[in-house]
């Protein structure tokens, strides 16, 4: 299974010298349009040299800069692809069943290699802080998995909210959200416009925001302070989220052991009430 661009990234951003980790930021940033600009371009925006930019994207296993181009073209039109196009290229002419559990299954294994144990320890350390409060919100299909995040987390800590309904509610819960809050939204392709404003408004008043998305990176990734890349592509019409659902069961399962006195506590006040 090839990797997207952002995948090579973060597996290999931490070998990267200074000037080129500044270029894959700067991609990241604004993935994939910076990457479709010039080399000069790019440079620019990066505030790096040109050799440096292409050092870069030789790091990422590309023999040039056109070529590098070339897949962020392919992801671009990946990203574009709406359900109606996918059912005209189903990608499969077997089973059912076999294809789609099978791609399902490559699905976790891929965005669980391009995760480390360090980044899933800081997001679940993040989480358990007392200090503020936590928000969770997702688009029209992955909002069931904030929901469900939300729904456990709020068991086990206080300050816990899963914001629903039209924008214009997320929008009035932005004077409740400041510095030591936390916002963890779901957004896959094709990326919900809504989330991306709320993502924006809360990063300006210094929200942390953890990003759930596919591997070819919702725009909010730009205001995110952890971005989680999820495989969801598989022979269907829809994508899957069960990938991101399992590292979301993964960090509620991280969080519950972090918070272990607290949250037997809690538990037991809990049921104490029912």
């Amino acid at each position: 299974m090839i990797s997207s661009i952002a995948e090579l990234i973060s597996d290999r951003i931490g070998a990267m010298p200074a000037g080129e980790r500044r270029a894959a930021q700067t991609l990241i940033a604004n993935y994939p349009l910076t990457g479709l600009k010039t080399v000069a371009e790019f440079s620019a925006a990066a505030g790096v040299s040109s050799p440096t930019i292409l050092r870069f994207v030789a790091r990422l296993g590309f023999q040039n800069y056109p070529e590098f181009q070339s897949a962020l073209q392919d992801e671009l039109a990946a990203q574009l692809q709406s359900p109606a196009s996918r059912t005209l290229n189903p990608g499969s002419t077997g089973g059912a069943v076999s294809p789609m559990l099978e791609a399902t299954l490559d699905n976790l294994r891929e965005t669980f290699r391009h995760l480390t144990d360090k980044q899933l320890a800081d997001i679940a350390a993040r989480l358990a802080e007392r200090r503020g409060k936590t928000f969770l919100i997702g688009g029209r299909f992955t909002d069931p998995l904030a929901r469900y995040m939300a729904a456990h987390l709020a068991i086990i800590q206080p300050d816990v909210y899963h914001l629903a309904g039209q924008e214009s509610i997320w929008r009035d819960r932005l004077i409740d959200m400041g510095r030591r809050d936390v916002l963890v939204i779901f957004d896959i392709r094709r990326y919900q416009e809504s989330l991306v404003r709320f993502a924006e408004k809360a990063h300006h008043r210094g929200v942390q925001i953890i990003l759930f998305t596919d591997q070819w990176l919702s725009p909010i990734a730009r205001f995110a302070r952890h971005v989680i890349a999820g495989r969801t592509a598989v022979p269907s019409a829809w994508d899957s989220s069960a990938a991101l659902f399992v590292v979301a069961e993964t960090l509620i399962g991280a969080v519950t052991r972090q918070l272990e006195a607290a949250g037997a506590k809690r538990i037991r006040e809990l049921e104490s009430l029912r």
